[in-house]
């Protein structure tokens, strides 16, 4: 179903949502499956909707090859409320956690989990023209961390690790994956534990994707509420309190959607191809910069300045008008970013290359 009014989004979250998803939704609002009521309206305890919610992590576990001994919660309070939940339900007294700060967002997770744990920081990014990841033969990681953590993808500054840490089996890794979960296939087995907010690849806000393997229960800090303990949600079926449902349901949709587009191979194939021609435009002529070393640059989020930066609200200002949204950088670095979620089609990415073409060859 296509919807004439709708505009190119590169949005950072909340971001665009699959096309057919957006109808499915419509479709459904008012009745939905023959409930005579919205999704929003159906008791999270109903049998329908227990239906559903376990249809979706059936269909999470396929495209993501989770095995059993991983536990699957779809929780609230977004990515930020796992800074605080993980060293709480990881850590115990006297251990250390290791971190790779790697920009804003890792150093988000490391300021919080100083409230819980002794945090080590092993590795940053070096402070040079163009920003790099660390190399894992330079990580200084401690003896026996209770966990590792690395922001697999800093939505603010454009980073993203094309590779998995390789730590001892001794180590439990730990990943926030809210920008780049489901962009392509990953070996769940390689972590202890997998977090991801939902309003970028997964579906709209108000929920958040914790994958945790069944051997790191049992840890949590005696000031630990049930409400946040690990252990006690999967019991329930992350239904220790009512979830976020309108969330939930939307999410399968976008789960199923990815099946029927030919599952992560399929999302990668695409994601490839998109940051190619957006990342190629911006390195073309000088006219446009990014400070991502190129083995570095997200495939997810792709900030990037005009050399005079005088014209960048502008360039804003000429882009909305043209329809293409959500082009202003995060407020803590300026610029401008486009995010090229799986949802954002590559016609979207056409389009905005198109526009910056004809931009430079206004002003530059």
């Amino acid at each position: 179903m296509a919807f004439a009014t709708r505009s190119p989004n590169f949005s950072a979250g909340p971001a665009a949502l699959p096309e057919p998803v957006l109808g499915q939704i419509k479709d459904e609002l008012l009745n939905w499956r023959n409930t005579g009521a919205s999704v929003m309206e159906v008791s999270h305890r109903s049998e329908v909707f227990i239906e559903m919610a376990r249809q979706m992590e059936r269909d999470l576990r396929d495209l993501l090859s989770i095995p059993e001994n991983y536990k699957v919660l779809f929780l609230q309070g977004g990515g930020a409320m796992q800074f605080a939940q993980i060293p709480m339900n990881l850590a115990g007294p006297g251990q250390v956690a290791d971190y790779v700060d790697t920009g804003h967002w890792a150093s988000k997770a490391v300021s919080v989990a100083k409230q819980f744990v002794d945090v080590r920081v092993v590795a940053g990014v070096a402070a040079t023209d163009q920003k790099v990841l660390p190399r894992e033969k330079d990580w200084r990681i401690s003896k026996s961390p209770a966990y590792l953590h690395y922001t697999a993808n800093e939505t603010i500054d454009g980073l993203e690790f094309h590779w998995v840490p390789e730590v001892d089996d001794s180590i439990p890794l730990v990943g926030d994956f809210s920008a780049n979960i489901l962009s392509g296939p990953l070996d769940v087995t390689r972590f202890g534990l997998i977090y991801a907010g939902a309003q970028k690849n997964i579906g709209p806000s108000g929920m958040t994707l914790v994958i945790v393997r069944e051997d790191l229960f049992g840890r949590a800090h005696a000031y630990c509420p049930d409400i946040l303990n690990y252990e006690v949600l999967a019991k329930s079926e992350s239904m220790y309190n009512t979830p976020a449902t309108f969330a939930w349901y939307a999410s399968s949709l976008v789960f199923q959607w990815i099946k029927n587009e030919g599952g992560l191979e399929e999302m990668r194939r695409r994601s490839l191809r998109k940051q190619e021609l957006l990342y190629r435009q911006i390195d073309s002529t000088g006219f446009y910069t990014n400070d991502v070393a190129a083995s570095d640059r997200s495939y997810m989020n792709v900030p990037f300045r005009i050399l005079e930066q005088r014209l960048e609200e502008v360039f804003l200002t000429v882009a909305a008008e043209n329809g293409l949204l959500g082009l202003k950088g995060h407020r803590a670095k300026g610029g401008i970013r486009a995010s090229i979620y799986n949802a954002v089609p590559e016609e979207a990415v056409q389009e905005l290359v198109d526009y910056m073409v004809d931009f430079e060859r206004r002003y530059g």
